[in-house]
């Protein structure tokens, strides 16, 4: 006796070289695995369930994998877009006074946003992560957490633009201390929901003794490494006077560049240090929107896929990305990437959707849990609705339009049935572990207290969206 049985649907499997589709498809759901896949006529005939779920003109497909997102920043949405320098004249007069429960207030409503997306992993990379990891468990999600290390001081805003970090010793052993935490209070709990990684933020960003140490323990935990690498000319600029060498030389150098290394962005990656990173094992994480709001560049992905297929999609942060849907994701690769190659034969709807999802699970360490429907897996999967304008017509011959129109025509709103682990979390667009206007209204009143803190620094700092604001643009 199964669970759940999802039948009539168009079945996106994931498996195989491509995207793996089933017509009239089936899949019955036992515990939190996947119990069977295949046509609706022939599971029909062998299994009964408790729950039906009749899926004709849906698509069910493995849920999306966001495998890079800042989740406790997510309160300051909006407030550090187009300007040069997004961090320390955008971002940090708001960051350096968010309190943890500010942090989680704001984590839970983008946790919301994606999961009613069709997002249901969340490599989760920031700090408190102590506390926002309660948010995954409260919504159920599927979380690949690290506690982000720095040894940066607490006002970044204060140090001019190109001089040298002041990184500080006891900073990064404290937040090395909670990240260290996180793995014994947290991993493999929920049912094996919830695992840990160690969160380097950059490899400006940490002492070449830290980031050496952070690399034992992760053989020692035998776990992920996270991190931010070659992420702007400003880590470049950090890491040629610190070092004399470009950050994928020098992590090459300490051994740093295995399978363990999640690399995030590569903006300022070449293709050389791109394939190097790539031939030692890492894998690349891709935020397009992020990177091209705010950096204006497309990272080098085509030039890491000639050489490995460990490669995932991220959102990376509402503050600089401004939304947190990886339907967004699948479609900004995708364009940017043909704009870049001026070939539209590059990044087709396919590929795209492996990277958000079987692709995506090899590159983050669960490819053997997770990201196809298949037999033993993990039943985390999305029920579409191709009913919605923006979808319809379904066409399945001579040419099946279902998967260039979850790639481009899509934008998460049609995502009407989301399981993670086995259990339905949403149903018809409705969350059902959290209340969702709650958590948006006192989003709304957490967002009031951190804007009238940063007041004063706005104004001190001359921050460039003031001065749009006070001339009408914004």
């Amino acid at each position: 006796m199964l669970d759940i049985l999802i039948h009539n649907a168009t079945v996106v499997t994931m498996e195989g070289k491509g995207v793996g589709i089933i017509e009239d498809g089936a899949v019955g759901i036992k515990n939190n695995k996947i119990e069977v896949v295949g046509l609706t006529t022939e599971i029909k005939k062998k299994y009964s369930a408790h729950q039906y779920i009749d899926a004709t003109r849906k698509v069910v497909m493995p849920g999306l994998i966001d495998a890079h997102i800042h989740t406790g920043i997510s309160i300051l949405r909006g407030l550090s877009q187009d300007i040069g320098n997004w961090m320390q004249k955008g971002l940090w007069p708001f960051y350096k006074g968010l309190t943890p429960q500010e942090s989680r207030i704001g984590s839970l409503v983008n946790i919301i946003e994606g999961v009613k997306a069709g997002t249901t992993t969340f490599c989760d990379y920031d700090h408190p992560m102590g506390e926002l990891v309660k948010n995954h468990v409260e919504i159920g999600t599927r979380a690949r957490i690290s506690d982000m290390i720095n040894e940066l001081p607490p006002n970044m805003a204060d140090i001019a633009v190109g001089d040298i970090y002041p990184l500080d010793s006891a900073i990064g052993n404290e937040k090395l201390m909670e990240n260290i935490k996180l793995i014994n209070e947290w991993h493999l709990k929920e049912n094996g929901r919830i695992t840990c990684l160690l969160g380097p933020q950059g490899p400006d960003m940490v002492s070449k003794e830290l980031l050496l140490e952070i690399k034992y323990l992760a053989e020692k935990y035998d776990t992920n490494i996270h991190m931010h690498v070659a992420q702007g000319d400003r880590e470049i600029n950090q890491m040629i006077k610190r070092y004399g060498k470009r950050s994928i030389q020098y992590l090459d150098e300490i051994g740093y560049l295995d399978h363990r290394l999640m690399a995030v962005h590569l903006t300022e990656a070449t293709k050389e240090e791109t394939q190097l990173l790539a031939k030692r094992g890492a894998s690349m994480i891709l935020c397009s929107g992020s990177i091209g709001i705010i950096d204006g560049m497309v990272p080098p992905m085509a030039e890491f896929l000639e050489v490995s297929s460990r490669a995932a999609l991220g959102s990376d942060q509402a503050p600089g990305n401004n939304c947190n849907n990886m339907f967004n994701e699948m479609k900004f690769t995708a364009i940017l990437n043909k704009c870049k190659a001026k070939n539209p034969e590059v990044f087709p709807a396919w590929k795209v959707l492996r990277l958000a999802t079987i692709d995506g699970a090899k590159a983050i360490g669960l490819g053997d849990e997770i990201g196809s429907i298949k037999e033993g897996k993990k039943a985390d999967l999305i029920i579409i609705n191709f009913d919605k304008p923006n979808l319809s017509p379904i066409i399945l011959s001579p040419i099946r339009n279902i998967v260039p129109n979850l790639v481009y025509a899509a934008n998460g709103n049609e995502v009407e049935t989301v399981i993670i682990d086995g259990k339905i979390i949403m149903e018809e667009g409705k969350l059902l572990t959290v209340d969702e206007n709650k958590a948006v209204l006192e989003l709304h009143k957490a967002a009031e207290r951190v804007a009238n803190r940063a007041v004063e620094d706005v104004k001190r700092l001359e921050i460039p969206l003031l001065q749009m604001m006070k001339e009408g643009y914004l």
